[in-house]
């Protein structure tokens, strides 16, 4: 692996298009994320908390957010096959891997799907192609806060349970924002892996591409 140039976190924190619109869509989820100081020993758990795009070569992807903006090391999950997975009310399993890594107080996720199946992933990638697909909004009350969307007639287009309890819901807002969101249900385990991220980057000598954080 060659090394990589490595860029402060401090310099890196560039505004991404649609924030507002997305934190503004609903009350309780429309809490401004603190600003927080790089001196934190944790990642913020309070509205949006992530920005997801869909690559379509992971490995190049992560090594080329490394390069030009200095993010990384990057956690990565080859297999992303978590229960009870749903896709617009059916059982699902489309073969995706995942990478994710924090910049900032912000974390990033690459999304590589190697196959056809449908999903969310698919409907964006034949819609517009490769690029932006989600944000990631946590919430302390998932039920509830999903059930505010669908009162607005936002429905759930992709559902899971991850190995740690933590429930993730995508609600297809694509007809009245620039992406869809991601309900990301905090708990214990939520807050671990995440800040487990969050430290390994921070702590990042800027060589390693891939850790082993999550």
């Amino acid at each position: 692996m060659k090394n990589i140039k490595h860029i402060s976190r401090r310099d890196l924190f560039a505004p991404t298009a649609g924030l507002a619109a997305a934190a503004a869509l609903l009350p309780s989820l429309g809490r401004a994320a603190e600003a927080a100081s790089s001196d934190e020993p944790v990642p913020i758990f309070s509205g949006i908390m992530q920005v997801c795009y869909i690559v379509p070569d992971l490995q190049k992807a992560m090594q080329e957010y490394a390069d030009f903006m200095g993010i990384g090391p990057w956690s990565v999950t080859e297999r992303f096959a978590p229960r009870d997975m749903m896709y617009r009310g059916q059982p699902t399993a489309p073969d995706i891997t995942i990478g994710m890594s924090y910049s900032g107080q912000l974390n990033f996720e690459l999304i590589q799907q190697r196959d056809e199946t449908p999903s969310v992933y698919r409907d964006t990638l034949l819609k517009r192609g490769y690029g932006f697909h989600h944000w990631g909004v946590a919430t302390d009350d998932f039920d509830g806060d999903l059930a505010r969307y669908k009162e607005r007639g936002i429905e759930a287009a992709f559902t899971m349970t991850l190995g740690g309890g933590y429930r993730l819901a995508y609600m297809d807002t694509t007809e009245h924002l620039d992406g869809m969101i991601e309900l990301i249900e905090m708990n214990e385990g939520t807050r671990t892996s995440f800040t487990r991220m969050f430290r390994t980057a921070r702590e990042w000598d800027g060589k390693t591409l891939i850790s082993n954080s999550r």
